[in-house]
């Protein structure tokens, strides 16, 4: 058992984790914890770009309408214009890293994707999010104030239930911690701690996130006592790659952004006429979703084209090259043919409630990213708002913190993690199972299209693995594949349950029960 003190422990090493840090490092000594290697996370694997205002006939207004209609409504007004007026200086900063954005003459080459009304993602080829994740590691491992420890898998945050002289309040303290190489867990205290650990893809069995992406923080949140908010609102990417042994490559949204075709292979014609005639292809991400969906339904597919080969290849290989050799290696000519695309999980819209500053409901617990609910995305995530949404919110919460620096307290002593009444695991095989089980009862009755039998049938599940993965975890020593098992099955609690209350189709969630619009957007809150 070790233990360590910083002044703030950032979970997670993507865009909003290292933005903190790098703000943070300033003045307090930081603290960042990564699962896994420390670009495994889902900012490294983003294609497509960042969305900002830099084009002289483009305006924050139009920025925020197209925010607003993506996200049907639900999004909080004033989150929007806080958000999408910072992103042009989130740009320059990032260039100050030395993130090798593409240019075209003197200014930034500028691509459009599906819902936004003007070209204005900024990109590096179709690895925008690789370039950034380097940019950003490589400048928090020069800094003298930040640590960086890869493989530690977050359990719990500690808060006053975990004090020695216990003081019954919610302050969060800092996190418990299993370091994956040694089996044994660490007590990382802290004045603040900032919550930046990713999405729950993975609680589907078709993702485009990475492996460590199981709501590990959302979960820990919520279990010391924070609100989560809109955990039904799970964005389906439209165009994940079809391949039996690559299962998760994504064809990122600029392809269809420049040109790129959908098409029915059964009757080789294009069938976004029928689903949204006046945006076709380049309409949100989920009217493509639920197009695919049911076309694949209708005619018994098991997915559809992606054409964008009319191009000509030369366009192909400058704009997507990344793609291109991937599929190259594949056996799949992207520049004389059609790639075969399904949807799958993309991204987490609900999470944990924050505020402006990223606080959450407990006091010395911020949040930003994926894992928080900040009111920007609403019902449906705009392309290319989310890795905005983590520079903003990153820096923040690391500028509240200093701001009130006077109000945090040094952490009191912590009860050590407790192993005593614990054995070495005998049954791996329950945790797989398990783990298959959720996946694929989730993706099938809390997926692109929803019933209320199909979700009370997920719930009923749910309650069922409950007991049982609760009785495994009392009585085993953690690994990172229970850690995660508990985490993914509080996700797909909070998702249902959300989805249940939920008495209307909007944005991501579409339900066949109640197909019709409710006259107020309203989010879904639930309270531990």
């Amino acid at each position: 058992m070790t233990s360590s003190e910083y002044d703030v422990l950032i979970i997670g090493s993507g865009a909003a984790g290292l933005t903190a840090a790098l703000t943070l490092a300033e003045t307090k000594k930081v603290l960042v914890l990564a699962k896994g290697a420390l670009n495994s996370g889902s900012t490294a694997w983003a294609q497509g770009g960042i969305a900002a205002v830099l084009e002289p006939g483009d305006t924050f207004e139009s920025h925020i309408e197209d925010t607003m209609i993506a996200g049907a409504g639900l999004n909080r007004r004033e989150t929007v214009e806080f958000v999408i007026e910072r992103a042009p200086r989130a740009i320059e900063r990032l260039i100050e890293l030395g993130v090798p954005f593409n240019e075209e003459g003197d200014a930034l080459h500028l691509t459009r994707e599906g819902g936004h009304s003007h070209r204005r993602i900024v990109h590096v080829n179709d690895a925008t999010g690789w370039a950034v994740q380097m940019a950003l590691l490589k400048a928090a491992e020069e800094h003298p104030n930040i640590t960086l420890l890869a493989g530690r898998s977050c359990i719990d945050l500690i808060t006053g239930k975990h004090e020695e002289r216990y003081s019954g309040s919610g302050r969060v303290w800092g996190a418990y911690a299993l370091n994956e190489e040694t089996g044994r867990v660490e007590t990382h205290t802290a004045h603040a701690t900032i919550m930046a650990s990713g999405g729950a893809g993975r609680v589907y069995q078709f993702s485009t996130a990475p492996k460590g992406a199981t709501g590990d923080g959302i979960a820990m949140a919520w279990r010391a006592g924070c609100r989560v908010s809109n955990m039904e609102m799970m964005q389906f990417h439209p165009t994940c790659l079809y391949h039996l042994e690559v299962k998760n490559f994504l064809i990122t949204e600029a392809v269809r952004g420049e040109g790129g075709q959908l098409i029915n292979p059964r009757t080789g014609k294009r069938f976004m006429e029928f689903y949204d005639p006046a945006r076709l292809e380049l309409a949100p991400r989920d009217v493509v979703a639920r197009a695919i969906d049911a076309e694949i339904k209708r005619f018994g597919l098991d997915y559809v084209w992606l054409d964008i080969s009319h191009m000509g290849a030369d366009f192909v290989k400058h704009h997507f090259p990344t793609i291109y050799e991937k599929l190259l290696g594949l056996g799949i000519d992207m520049t004389a043919g059609p790639i075969p695309v399904v949807p799958a999980q993309h991204y987490t819209c609900g999470g944990i409630l924050i505020d402006l500053e990223g606080r959450t409901d407990l006091p010395g617990l911020y949040a930003a990213g994926e894992c928080s609910e900040s009111g920007l995305h609403g019902a449906n995530r705009l392309a290319s708002n989310s890795l905005l949404e983590c520079f903003v919110f990153g820096e923040a919460a690391a500028r509240h913190i200093l701001d009130h620096w006077h109000f945090f307290d040094a952490p009191p002593p912590i009860h050590p993690w407790d192993e005593s009444r614990v054995t070495d695991s005998d049954e791996e095989v329950v945790i797989k199972q398990n783990w298959t089980e959720i996946r694929r009862f989730m993706w099938n009755y809390v997926g692109i299209v929803r019933t209320t039998k199909r979700l009370e049938r997920a719930q009923h599940r749910i309650n069922m693995l409950g007991g049982e993965v609760g009785d495994y975890y009392g009585h085993f020593r953690v690994t990172t594949d229970l850690i995660e098992l508990r985490n993914l099955l509080q996700c797909a609690d909070l998702i249902v349950r959300s989805a249940l209350k939920r008495h209307e189709s909007r944005g991501l969630h579409y339900t066949l029960d109640y197909p019709e619009l409710l006259p107020e957007a309203k989010d879904t809150v639930l309270v531990p």
